[in-house]
């Protein structure tokens, strides 16, 4: 009798064990890492969910009755795993539950973009909330606790290559930003600004025209000394680039109806500068708006091979512009024919 018994007491030990070893200890195979996000407001069957999906796990099952034995499905860790072949269920919940895994997400903000776009790239990227990321941009005493003077930080919200982790709080991303552009506007910057009677403000509104009008670095300050050379003149700046903004919705070609919109930032129709910036600038543009070239030019036109043709009066501009006509035509015939 005592030899049945511990031979039934040994299977049903090795039972448990093996039970407890296929719950627990037993690994998870799969090809390849596998990518799991867990969000805010997700509860522990969604989760189970995502890993199914992502073939993480084996089976949903197994995986529920360890998450409840261990009491892990109500800690969890908000975002993106990456998971490795091999990976029990225990190591998956102990992930889940301590954030062991989670993987920083490169987020790439190019210059010369609104805030709006930004927050739409940070949308899809770290999937926050990009309306409160432009509620707390247009929040003027969050403003002020960035030792920022103004209603907005339009112009702020420094153009770089950053890594935050998933769903990343929107006042920390901006701080972050906000940040960057501080340690960027270094000391000697903003000893020229003062040099040059100017606010910080006009610097940034300055620089985020002279983004929009040139991608060559060697223009930029050649560019931003036309327009101090127009605003010394009280000469009206022109810059399609501020039509763009007081239009809103996305960039279009603009069209000669366009010049007359009624806005504070139309500079066809308006002096001086506009309210504030257009865009947020990088530090290119920046130091152009600080360090202008020193030359004659008033008016400058696209070459229509890249880069821009400047002149010192408005008839050689006019000459400029059919050149440019001209050039372009030459571009399109080329392209319609695949040269």
């Amino acid at each position: 009798m005592k030899r049945k018994f511990y031979i039934w007491l040994l299977i049903v030990v090795g039972g448990i064990l093996l039970f407890l070893y296929v719950i627990f200890w037993a690994p998870n195979t799969f090809d390849g890492d596998r990518i799991v996000i867990v969000s805010k407001g997700e509860n522990f069957q969604q989760v189970t969910d995502s890993l199914q999906r992502a073939g993480v796990i084996r089976s949903r099952l197994l995986f529920d009755i360890a998450g409840r034995l261990l009491g892990s499905t109500t800690k969890l860790q908000i975002g993106k795993y990456r998971f490795k072949s091999g990976a029990s269920n225990l190591d998956i919940l102990d992930n889940i539950r301590y954030g062991k895994t989670v993987e920083l997400i490169t987020v790439v903000i190019p210059e010369g973009l609104r805030a709006t776009t930004q927050a739409k790239i940070f949308a899809r990227e770290l999937g926050i909330d990009s309306s409160r990321f432009m509620s707390l941009v247009n929040d003027e005493n969050f403003t002020h606790s960035l030792s920022i003077e103004g209603s907005s930080l339009m112009g702020y919200l420094m153009p770089k290559t950053y890594k935050f982790y998933w769903q990343t709080d929107e006042a920390d991303i901006i701080k972050s930003l906000v940040g960057e552009f501080w340690n960027e506007f270094d000391s000697s910057m903003i000893r020229q600004m003062n040099r040059r009677k100017m606010t910080m403000n006009e610097i940034l509104t300055m620089a985020s025209i002279i983004e929009l009008e040139t991608a060559i670095d060697s223009e930029r300050s050649v560019i931003a000394g036309v327009y101090y050379n127009r605003l010394q003149r009280h000469m009206r700046l022109q810059a399609d680039p501020t039509i763009q903004f007081a239009l809103r919705g996305e960039p279009r070609r603009l069209h000669y109806n366009d010049l007359n919109i009624e806005s504070p930032y139309n500079t066809y129709r308006n002096y001086g500068l506009p309210p504030g910036p257009i865009n947020n600038p990088g530090k290119g543009s920046i130091l152009a708006a600080l360090y202008p070239a020193r030359h004659r030019y008033l008016y400058f036109v696209a070459t229509g091979y890249g880069g821009h043709r400047f002149t010192t009066n408005f008839d050689a501009h006019k000459r400029a512009i059919k050149q440019y006509q001209k050039n372009r035509e030459e571009v399109k015939a080329m392209k319609e024919s695949g040269g």
